[in-house]
């Protein structure tokens, strides 16, 4: 960025509604919050929104700004922590798009939501993929339960005996996982059928 003394004059100029001075803060500034989003940028956000809502937040605070360090100081911080939050956002929500699978993939649930045929042998392998790709979104707990049930196939009892949980707790986990993964699938058809 420029020397401190021209940002300072930029940052007072902003304040002051000049929105000539505020084009060019974002200009100087924006290589910096570029290079912090690719680099903590949370997996469903797109690049370019992500800094428009850091630069947004950045103009809010302007008056906030004290002076005593330099401004990429304070913006870098304000540009991490949006990231941080935008991750933690995402976490909370877990969402998975077509786009995050492969084509093999979306073949398999085009497949399955078209007929009541079983997968042909070719697609047992990606639906195994599916699956788990599918479980990402789910709890520890709820992959653990789907995992041991139905992809090792252990019995009830038997995942009993490992969890040390009840045999209702083991049956209400794997419901529960179950439903948020037709869920999923469900989504993900609609959005293809949109």
């Amino acid at each position: 960025m420029a020397d401190d003394g021209v940002s300072r004059e930029l940052v007072a100029a902003a304040l002051r509604h000049d929105d000539d001075a505020a084009r060019e803060l974002v200009r100087l500034l924006y290589p910096l919050v570029a290079k912090l989003v690719r680099a903590h940028r949370p997996a469903r956000s797109a690049e370019e929104d992500l800094c428009q809502m850091i630069f947004i937040k950045v103009m809010q605070k302007l008056s906030q700004f004290s002076g005593k360090a330099p401004i990429e100081h304070w913006v870098s911080r304000i540009a991490i922590n949006t990231c941080i939050n935008q991750i933690q956002a995402e976490k909370a929500r877990p969402e998975l798009r077509e786009a995050d699978l492969s084509e093999e993939q979306v073949a398999v649930i085009q497949n399955l939501a078209a007929t009541s045929d079983e997968l042909a042998p070719d697609q047992s392998f990606v639906s195994r993929q599916l699956v788990e790709h599918l479980m990402k979104a789910l709890k520890p707990a709820e992959r653990l339960v789907i995992d041991l049930l139905y992809l090792q196939q252990r019995s009830v009892a038997e995942i009993q005996k490992i969890t040390g949980w009840s045999t209702a707790l083991v049956k209400v986990r794997a419901f529960r996982a179950r439903q948020k993964m037709k869920k999923q699938m469900a989504n993900i058809s609609a959005k293809e059928n949109a």
